[in-house]
């Protein structure tokens, strides 16, 4: 974990608050994952590929934040609208994002160990929303229930596993294909390449169809948490082994451990995950397994 962030216990008590029309709006980067967007799209009234269309970047997995400006010169979030009721503020607040329920804690899953933190040793809220500090003090843990974070956590971590099986479907094209063997360098090059790259260089990697199958999955968005995410990974697993699996010529069969590996990391910065760490990770798994670069 990065020195910048400073971990804090469930039992702690810290001026945790929330406000539909907070500072927490305006400049930041949330990233979604596919059922995140599906949740919004429905709260919203649309389907989730016009959600995309509309509320999205960075390959559909952040939403955008271009409304107007706050006194800090900071854009608001796509979401955000100048007056709900009587009072300005976010227009899904109750189907929002995994990062705005925590806002102003992170949440790092690891290991089956779950870590909560914020940034800075100055708790974020007491500059941006000075009031805050006035209010009565919490513990995380009765701020995290009051956020109703369950459903958004269990999302986030499901999805977690199905980024590392998009990153072992790669590792077995490149290791047990034989590919790895035959003395190959380009993959582990590539797959670097996408780690440092952008989300355009990913996004153009998989393509309109994989980016379609990743994120805005043909499923019903009022499925329960688990059922989507389990439902979504079958579907993946479906498609990539109808197409990927009687691969036979060396070319191709790198084409496709790309293509997984795009995937994955596509997936990964959905989660919120940096992606060059990430590559690194995987990179030095198949160079223990054989493979060169």
């Amino acid at each position: 974990m990065s020195a910048a962030f400073v971990r804090v216990a469930l039992d702690d008590r810290l001026p945790l608050t929330c406000s539909r029309g907070g500072t927490c709006c305006h400049g930041n980067r949330i990233a979604l994952n596919p059922w995140e967007l599906a949740t919004l799209a429905a709260a919203r009234g649309l389907t989730p590929t016009a959600f995309r269309e509309r509320f999205t970047t960075e390959g559909c997995t952040v939403l955008r934040f271009d409304g107007p400006p706050d006194a800090r010169g900071l854009a608001a979030c796509s979401q955000y609208a100048a007056s709900v009721g009587d009072t300005a503020g976010c227009v899904v607040h109750a189907a929002r994002p995994l990062a705005c329920r925590l806002y102003p804690l992170g949440r790092r899953q690891q290991g089956g160990d779950t870590t909560y933190m914020h940034l800075g040793k100055t708790f974020p809220c007491l500059a941006g929303c000075p009031a805050v500090a006035t209010l009565p003090q919490r513990t995380v843990a009765a701020y995290l229930a009051s956020q109703d974070v369950t459903a958004a956590e269990a999302a986030h971590d499901a999805y977690l596993e199905v980024m590392q099986h998009l990153a072992d479907a790669a590792l077995v094209l490149l290791i047990d294909s034989g590919l790895a063997a035959t003395g190959d360098r380009l993959t582990l090059r590539r797959w670097r390449k996408l780690g440092e790259g952008d989300a355009a260089l990913r996004q153009k990697t998989l393509g309109p169809t994989w980016l379609d199958r990743l994120t805005v999955p043909a499923l019903d968005g009022s499925l329960p948490v688990a059922a989507f995410v389990a439902a979504h990974h079958e579907a993946l697993q479906a498609a990539a082994q109808a197409e990927l699996a009687s691969l036979a010529e060396a070319d191709a069969i790198r084409e496709a451990a790309v293509l997984m590996m795009a995937m994955a990391l596509h997936l990964g910065r959905a989660l919120g995950a940096e992606s060059a760490p990430l590559a690194r990770h995987w990179i030095d798994t198949a160079r223990a397994h054989g493979a060169r670069e």
